[in-house]
């Protein structure tokens, strides 16, 4: 209990530069969005769904090719995005080739819609400062 206490005082009490740290963090809330999409910040994981955002769908080999990555790194990340609904992968053969299509779901476009809006006001609280 006295852990507690002592962690409620040290919230209240004023930062280092003269702060109080209960108003800078209530400002933060204010112009920034809760939570950042940690699935879509991943560096590839964003190509990816970036790529598909402004194409009706991609080929393996074309978000292959366009990220500059491997079979087995590009396989993850798809995976991981598909996990979480954020894209549909289709399989078929072209002959005897198989062949592997991306499309970005409704819920993968409005994911990126909120990281991207998110962005923006951490840019627009950055430059406010």
């Amino acid at each position: 209990m006295a852990k507690t206490g002592a962690l409620a005082q040290a919230r209240t009490q004023k930062g280092r530069a003269g702060h109080d740290l209960r108003s800078v963090r209530g400002h933060a809330q204010e112009s920034v969005p809760p939570a950042l999409d940690r699935l879509i910040h991943e560096r590839m994981r964003l190509g990816i769904v970036s790529a598909l955002a402004v194409n009706d769908w991609l080929t393996f080999n074309e978000l292959k090719a366009l990220l500059k990555t491997t079979d087995g790194n590009l396989s993850v990340h798809a995976r991981k995005l598909e996990e979480a609904a954020y894209i549909a992968c289709s399989k078929s053969f072209d002959g005897r080739l198989p062949k592997t299509e991306y499309r970005l779901t409704a819920a993968g476009r409005k994911a990126l819609e909120r990281y991207l809006d998110h962005m923006e006001a951490l840019i627009r609280a950055t430059r406010e400062r």
